[in-house]
């Protein structure tokens, strides 16, 4: 039976020649790539600044720790998202407080998140949900209002644009992520870019255990000295990671391209079904596509049976994400609980991700489609 993944990475021969020709070089690791990777992703997404590091995790903590959150500070994040966008503030001593999101698109609820504004919230983090940009303007207008840091948490969106700007030039520092099933992947890996220079340094210090210099800086001036300056993390990037994202780089038009395509099948597909609700697109934005999220109802209601039929087919649907709150660390520690975020609560028993990668034929989408609809069809699934 073919397996369809949700999600995949797509290597080509010149992704692999380009990391075989840094493996042969002299620089694994802060080397030339570093700087040659942070400059292709910033000019592509109209940044100043790029600092590469070792995953979007790590992305997040730099944000975390450049905008100086520190104990007892608030941050604002949506309760739809992955853990880690709210363990990043943890990780610095900070509280995050979950804001609920839109029904329809699973984005950050604006009105939500302000009305949780207190002297201690230090920064808002907008959660491209899927691959389709929040509403920057409106989060901008109150970020502005409320002397707040506002970060974008975009390891779904590299390439999504809203109002005809790039995710990467909305917010004060954008997140990316470039694991495997992300747009482009160098394996395990992330950026942050910002157009303040400030921040920018902070992180390139957070990324190097908060010492000054790097090893090729040292190399340059024929010198052995450096200070640690402040307490940081080993968050680097490897040269050959770096080399496989520039040469990915290349291909990400095409990749995008592919996800949208694949998008248009799927919502063609269930545009007029009762059982199937594609999530709402949001005017003016373009969306990037790393997942397809669908709300299931009617007799495919039964989401838990639908999902192990799908998977028993060789399809493999995912589920993201269970509300962040709900995770134990979150309740045990903070005391969060049901009823906090009821949208993304209810929401969340009925959503199903669905395969969308570049690499998937048309005929892997009509698999997804035609299991989907088999489904809907068997008399089993009527809705209890």
């Amino acid at each position: 039976m073919k397996k369809i993944p949700y999600g995949k990475q797509v290597i080509t021969e010149q992704d692999i020649e380009a990391v075989a020709a840094v493996l042969r070089s002299d620089w694994l690791t802060t080397g030339p790539a570093v700087a040659e990777f942070e400059n292709v992703v910033k000019d592509f997404v109209g940044a100043a600044h790029g600092v590469a590091v070792s995953s979007g995790t790590a992305a997040l903590h730099c944000a975390m720790y450049a905008i100086g959150v520190a104990p007892g500070d608030e941050v604002i994040v949506p309760a739809m998202t992955f853990a880690a966008t709210a363990n990043s503030v943890v990780y610095q001593g900070g509280v995050p407080i979950f804001a609920d999101v839109d029904k329809d698109t699973l984005l950050l609820n604006v009105e939500h998140a302000e009305s949780l504004i207190t002297p201690r919230t230090k920064a808002i983090v907008a959660v491209d949900y899927a691959g389709q940009p929040c509403d920057y303007s409106a989060l901008r207008t109150i970020a502005d209002k409320h002397n707040l840091v506002l970060i974008a948490d975009a390891c779904h969106a590299l390439g999504a644009e809203s109002h005809g700007c790039r995710v990467g030039s909305l917010a004060d520092i954008t997140v990316f992520s470039f694991h495997p099933v992300k747009h482009i992947t160098t394996g395990e890996g992330g950026m942050a870019v910002t157009d303040n220079i400030e921040y920018a340094r902070r992180m390139r210090l957070f990324r190097n255990h908060g010492i000054s210099t790097d090893f090729r800086e040292r190399e340059k001036q024929g010198s052995w000295h450096y200070e640690m300056v402040d307490l940081g993390f080993n968050y680097r990037m490897t040269d050959f990671q770096c080399a496989l994202g520039i040469s990915q780089m290349r291909s990400l038009p095409d990749f995008l391209d592919r996800r949208q395509e694949i998008a248009i099948q799927y919502a063609e597909a269930f545009k007029n079904n009762d059982d199937v609700f594609p999530l709402l697109l949001r005017p003016n934005n373009h969306h990037a596509w790393h997942l397809y999220v669908v709300k299931l109802a009617g007799r495919l209601a039964d989401r838990k049976e639908v999902f192990q039929e799908m998977r028993a087919a060789g399809i493999g649907v995912n589920v993201h994400y269970i509300p962040v709150h709900l995770h134990p660390f979150y309740s045990h520690r903070f005391g969060y609980a049901l009823g906090l975020c009821p949208v993304a609560e209810e929401v969340y028993r009925h959503i199903l991700s669905l395969p969308i990668w570049p690499g998937m034929s048309n005929d892997d989408v009509d698999t997804v489609i035609k299991c989907l609809q088999q489904l809907a069809n068997k008399p089993q699934q009527a809705a209890l």
